[in-house]
């Protein structure tokens, strides 16, 4: 399927981007304060490559100790090119997961060998432990483990300091074993440096590595931590994927990636590490220790305000010998996040049709912070089914509890298109009917137009055909020209055309 090689780690990545012209090193000096987020932001809203920063600055301009990697996902083709995948191969790509999670049953021996993809795949999520790795080539520990020497970059003016925006935080829960690693959680948490040794894990409530945290809080006992940095591009998606709770993401990058994960004993902690990363940072976070964690901005296109989170005191940082350091910002849309969601759109619609079958297409706007906002196209069938639909997929993922509107249309409707929703609101929608509000749903904390923090309302929208009981009156025929009509105008155009 994959028509690109995989890729074992971020420096494979970084050197089939600059095959394809889509890498650029900059030798000009960098600040590490706010420059480096303007530059990358500026060419990820023009569409432009992988940057390497090679003169980042920091404090009194001073030269970073290793160069600096942004904008690694900053259009759709490089996030499936981080799959192994040319673009338009994504949805196929999808369907595949798809199988992969809900196999049908087998049906003769030509179809058992037509599976086998399926099951090299299956293979390829387990994790393969070996001795050493290129990712503790060097190794700090104690007091020699400084934060302070890497390049992490300060992103917005009003932001409380350096920030690390592109971590795969691997954690496990209470009672299990360093070597159980398809417990693992893989999880994109952005990091305050708040010392030489310290760091704040914002992991939200919902997320995978807090509900780990609160198995050690009850035990009282420390909780072992791998902050891992410039990881390979199928665990960095992994890790921002919005997998079922069940699903390690760490395992699961194996069948993303199409090899297994190499993994490594790490050095001070009881954990597993992915062996080809540039940089990990092992660390214990305490029971009941936090510290306020921002303000930063976030991709709401606003500063968070400062919430408490808990703090992680660093045990070691293990690195490759010449490491690169891998950042990124976020921001009102356009953003990495948002430009990775338009490409995880198309990758989850064959799951979301698998338990809803009735879907025909999904359109989670980017504008809409990723997320807050999601159109669905329908094949109607009956009374009610719009609303049935809304319910489902609030339901589905955790992601989706965190969708303020759901917009439902017919499957004449083109999901993706303002024109073709506005049309369908303004001649399919009455607002006293049509619109469902609850009340008192789960929200993301950083949602500001909230009542309460982490507490909100939803609002779903039927712009369907209204059928049987839904409605008293008759609906109107839809405009559609004759088919032979339309072939004389085109035929006629194309003649006259220069």
């Amino acid at each position: 399927m994959r028509r690109l090689p995989p890729c074992p780690d971020l420096r494979a990545f970084l050197d089939l981007m600059a095959a394809r012209g889509e890498l650029l090193r900059i030798d000009d000096p960098v600040s590490l304060h706010l420059e480096t987020t303007a530059v990358a932001s500026r060419v990820l809203r023009a569409g432009g490559p992988v940057l390497r920063f090679d003169h980042a600055t920091g404090a009194g301009r001073a030269r970073a100790a290793m160069p600096v990697i942004a904008n690694l996902f900053g259009t759709p083709a490089r996030v499936a090119a981080g799959l192994g995948l040319e673009l338009d191969q994504v949805p196929e790509f999808g369907a595949f997961l798809a199988a992969l999670r809900a196999p049908a049953p087998v049906s003769g021996a030509r179809d058992a060998l037509s599976r086998w993809p399926h099951l090299k795949a299956a293979l390829d999520a387990r994790s393969k432990v070996i001795r050493k790795g290129p990712v503790q080539e060097v190794v700090a520990e104690g007091a020699d483990a400084d934060l302070s020497a890497l390049p992490v970059p300060t992103c917005w003016p009003g932001d409380a300091g350096p920030l690390l925006t592109w971590p795969v935080v691997l954690t496990r829960p209470h009672g299990s074993t360093a070597e159980e690693a398809g417990r693992y959680n893989a999880g994109i948490y952005r990091a305050q440096v708040l010392g030489p040794d310290r760091l704040i894990m914002r992991w939200l409530q919902h997320r995978g590595g807090a509900a780990h945290h609160r198995t050690w809080d009850r035990a009282g006992e420390p909780m072992p931590v791998a902050v891992v940095l410039g990881a390979d591009p199928a665990l960095l998606l992994a890790g921002a994927l919005p997998l079922p709770e069940a699903v390690s993401e760490l395992t699961f990058a194996g069948a993303l990636r199409g090899a297994r994960t190499e993994l490594v004993p790490a050095r001070t902690v009881p954990m597993l590490v992915p062996a080809n990363a540039e940089m990990v940072i092992e660390g214990w976070v305490a029971p009941g220790e936090t510290a306020p964690e921002g303000p930063f901005g976030d991709h709401t296109g606003y500063y968070n305000a400062a919430e408490p989170y808990p703090v992680l005191k660093v045990s070691a940082i293990t690195r490759r010998a010449s490491p690169l350091f891998l950042t990124t910002h976020t921001g009102r849309p356009p953003d990495e996040p948002s430009v990775i969601a338009t490409v995880f759109n198309d990758l989850a619609l064959p799951v979301i049709r698998q338990q809803i079958p009735e879907v025909r297409d999904l359109w989670l706007p980017p504008a809409a912070c990723s997320y807050r906002i999601a159109v669905v196209a329908i094949d109607k069938r009956y009374p009610g089914q719009a609303r049935r639909v809304m319910m489902a997929l609030w339901g589905m993922l955790t992601q989706f509890s965190y969708t303020k509107m759901i917009v439902v249309v017919d499957a004449d409707i083109d999901p993706r298109d303002w024109d073709d929703i506005a049309w369908a609101l303004s001649t399919r929608m009455d607002p006293g009917r049509d619109v469902v509000v609850i009340e008192g749903t789960p929200m993301d904390s950083l949602d500001f137009a909230s009542p309460q923090a982490g507490l909100a309302g939803k609002i779903g929208i039927d712009a369907t055909v209204k059928i049987g009981p839904e409605t008293t009156r008759a609906t109107p025929e839809v405009l559609r020209q004759a088919p032979e009509a339309e072939a004389f105008a085109a035929a006629l155009l194309a003649r006259l055309s220069p």
